[in-house]
């Protein structure tokens, strides 16, 4: 016990190890001080990006200061776990308007029980060797700025949409932070940076990231389909397209993602009920149906009201179908007031397209008349 407590250097090396053992795909050592960290938090929450996010600002600039959120604390060990599960189905869902699109880090298990209980697990191991070792586990689940603690850490850097990006994993991972109370080698801050590309802020659907590395909450999917609890504004709904729970546009044009690797972790992969799910069929869920099959899942944090709410926008959004109209009219009657706006939305929307349907068929005809008439070629 006493040899690990004086050579920090080994003890770092072997808790690298133990967390490759349970599971984590690399750990970094940082300090606890992001200064420069301060200056763009507060300056991003004045512009107010964080849209109704008040936790981000609840806490002031402690999610900034480590040691002031647990009192003691010297370095956090910062660790990654990949998620990109197999047959992830891209553009097979995107493609198709009439398929449920549901970000790829929901397709599994909640992964924030998952990576706080390994870190958990990774602080007794330590634990066993150290005498009076004190830490804490986070993950997602505290004010603290887990991206720049990363780069701190030599995970990564951050990239203009404002995730993480490693050369060898992408942004296709979760983060997590065990703060602890021993002083070990701290590594190498990550020099990683974009460069000249801005393929992330020239497809993002709704023009969320408004400047390189900074992101207006308020316009992103992920905000709008998980984060805000009212209306989504009327003027994104249109872009919002088929996805009903997060975006991955951003992630699925950055380069840095070509040769992601896929996640090992068996809580990871897409679970059965997510495989190629209609939005009529989603729809269709009552409230106890959806709370069992969220069971476990990040999705169900949003509710069952926001879950129909997205949907009704998705299939507003999709091509014409009688049957969508009569979904939509059969659930307005005993669909709460919020839910009630987004489905008459969303049937206007539909009832538009069967009109558009219906004058171009005779627009059709008639210009099939004329070239008969005309005597004119048919590709004229």
């Amino acid at each position: 016990m006493a040899y690990y407590a004086m050579n920090y250097a080994e003890l770092a090396l072997q808790i690298k190890l133990w967390a490759k053992q349970l599971g984590f795909a690399e750990l970094g050592i940082a300090g606890v001080q992001l200064a420069d960290a301060e200056h763009q938090l507060q300056k991003w929450l004045d512009a107010g990006y964080h849209g109704e996010m008040d936790y981000m600002a609840s806490h002031g600039m402690l999610r900034a200061r480590p040691a002031e959120l647990v009192p003691g604390t010297l370095r956090v060990l910062s660790v990654r776990m990949d998620y990109l599960p197999e047959g992830a189905g891209f553009a097979t869902n995107l493609a198709d308007p009439t398929q449920a699109y549901i970000s790829r880090y929901a397709l599994g298990r909640d992964y924030h029980k998952l990576i706080r209980n390994r870190l958990k697990q990774l602080g007794e191991r330590i634990n066993q060797h150290v005498a009076q070792l004190g830490y804490r586990p986070f993950t997602d689940s505290a004010p603290i700025l887990e991206r720049p603690l990363a780069q701190q850490a030599g995970l990564g850097w951050v990239g203009k949409h404002s995730l993480l990006l490693n050369h060898e994993a992408g942004s296709w991972f979760f983060l997590g932070e065990l703060l602890i109370n021993l002083p070990l080698p701290i590594d190498t801050p990550h020099q990683g940076d974009c460069g000249s590309c801005v393929a992330c802020i020239t497809s993002c659907p709704t023009g969320a990231i408004v400047a390189p590395y900074v992101v207006d909450a308020r316009r992103c999917i992920s905000y709008l389909t998980i984060e805000l609890k009212g209306a989504i504004p009327e003027q994104f709904r249109p872009l919002l397209g088929n996805r009903i729970y997060g975006c991955d546009d951003c992630q699925l044009v950055c380069p840095e993602n070509r040769d992601a690797p896929l996640s090992i972790e068996g809580d990871f992969q897409r679970r059965p009920q997510w495989q190629s799910q209609s939005l009529l069929s989603l729809f269709s869920w009552q409230e106890h149906e959806f709370l069992r099959y969220t069971e476990g899942s990040a999705i169900r944090r949003i509710g069952y009201e926001r879950w129909q709410r997205n949907i009704a926008v998705a299939l507003g959004n999709a091509p014409y179908d009688a049957e969508i109209e009569q979904a939509l009219a059969a659930r307005l009657s005993s669909a709460s007031e919020m839910v009630a706006e987004h489905i008459k939305w969303a049937l206007m929307q539909q009832k538009r397209k069967s009109w558009q349907a219906e004058s171009i068929l005779p627009r059709a005809t008639e210009r099939l008349v004329r070239i008969i008439q005309k005597g004119l070629p048919r590709d004229a």
